[in-house]
């Protein structure tokens, strides 16, 4: 494979083998590399967590590539863009990380292009809309890694209980729930805003509701006056009512509510590819659709992708190319996202999954891909904002909270955030 590298020159090899060897990690007598990793997880049990999967590519990478080891510490996904950061801070960052945002990391010179890293045909196996999406300047640093789409989950079980039928606007919603409650469903609709995907449930009611996180010049609209009715919305015929469960939405975390699901516990609920596999392992027979808006289908759905990205620190660029460009095969793309049920990002992936009919249950999400929208990963400060979203945003929908003070300043956060960039 052709390979962008760049040459040592005369000069540095100058400098000698011991600064060489100090600069790459290595120790005297040895040629040996070992490349850190950091890694978000995707499993939703110890049974199936993406520690197993990297170990198995790391253990089949080098059996591969003599003299270079890999060392993955995965963490969920509540705590691993703060551990990265964290990391960093101290000047240990890892050599990959693969986690939600890349922006910051990319503005303040941490991280390598895709073009330093990637040979020419994996980085141009890439879909369009995700390399750009990894651009900042349009320079690619963000590889992204996975992707998914959201669909509205719900419980046939408990809809056709209640002479139910999937919701196609905010009222008819709010009325479902209101008879799920009536036959005693647990959770009625589960609103997961606790820390662990606050971003993306919010995203998720605010595109629903006509707005979303920026404007169409990129700038914050956090405040803007239809996320106010949205979450006023919320907060009015969901949440006060007591059509979101027992546990306040806040405190409410993805993966809890995607268990409630999965134990017959949730009505209705907003979801990725993943839930699929969790639901049916249980037995829960499901159907999808697209998330409702105030007067129909929502123009526009959640799209994510997280991002895989390597740092300049410990000078490993030739081996975390090597790395990437594995993790990056068709057969590597394909076997993580037939395990964890996630949308491939790559072209070859796609084609492969599209032809294999035993991937038909995913033909949904894809086709929300197109109108979908991903949070701002291109700006620098959206891992701060997204740190912020976290911790507010649960108070907008609470007994005490405004949506209008949240959201105000939730947009403060972002506006100071922006300045400092």
């Amino acid at each position: 494979m052709q390979r962008r590298r760049t040459v040592l020159t005369a000069a540095t090899a100058a400098l000698g083998m011991t600064a060489v060897l100090a600069g790459c990690g290595m120790t005297s007598g040895s040629d040996e590399v070992t490349l850190k990793m950091v890694a978000a997880d995707y499993g939703d049990n110890a049974g199936n967590s993406s520690q197993k999967y990297w170990d198995e590519l790391a253990k089949n990478f080098e059996a591969e590539h003599s003299g270079i080891k890999v060392d993955v510490d995965v963490y969920s996904w509540k705590d691993v863009d703060a551990k990265v950061a964290a990391m960093v801070r101290k000047g240990e960052a890892p050599d990959i990380a693969q986690i939600g945002a890349y922006a910051d990391y990319a503005a303040s010179g941490k991280l390598y292009s895709a073009d330093e890293l990637l040979s020419v045909p994996v980085q141009s196996d890439f879909l369009p809309s995700l390399t750009e999406a990894g651009e900042l300047k349009r320079t690619q640093y963000g590889l992204p890694f996975a992707s998914s789409t959201r669909l509205l989950f719900y419980n046939k079980e408990l809809f056709e209980n209640a002479s139910l039928t999937p919701p196609k606007t905010w009222p008819q919603l709010a009325e479902d729930a209101q008879k799920l409650k009536a036959n005693g469903v647990k959770y009625p609709f589960a609103l997961p805003l606790g820390a662990e995907e606050a971003p993306a449930e919010t995203l998720i009611w605010m595109l629903s509701g006509g707005a979303g996180y920026t404007d169409n010049t990129g700038a914050y609209t956090l405040d803007d006056e239809q996320n106010v009715k949205t979450f006023g919305w919320l907060k009015d015929k969901l949440v006060a009512p007591g059509l979101t469960g027992p546990v306040a939405p806040a405190e409410l975390n993805r993966q809890d509510a995607f268990d409630a699901f999965s134990s017959g516990d949730v009505g209705m609920l907003n979801g990725h590819p993943t839930l699929m596999k969790q639901a049916r392992a249980k037995g829960v027979d499901f159907g999808m659709v697209p998330m409702p808006g105030p007067d129909g289908k929502s123009e526009a759905t959640m799209g994510v992708a997280d991002w895989m990205m390597g740092f300049k620190q410990n000078g490993h660029r030739e081996e975390i190319g090597e790395f990437l460009d594995f993790a990056y095969s068709e057969k590597n793309v394909v076997e993580f996202s037939e395990r964890y049920n996630i949308l491939p990002v790559t072209t070859s992936a796609s084609e492969a999954m599209a032809a294999d009919t035993s991937h038909k249950a995913l033909k949904p999400f894809i086709e929300e891909l197109d109108s979908s929208q991903l949070y701002p990963v291109g700006k620098t400060s959206w891992a701060q904002v997204s740190a912020e979203i976290k911790k507010q945003i649960g108070g907008a929908v609470s007994d005490a909270g405004s949506a209008a003070d949240v959201l105000s300043s939730l947009q403060n956060a972002a506006t100071a955030a922006e300045a400092a960039e």
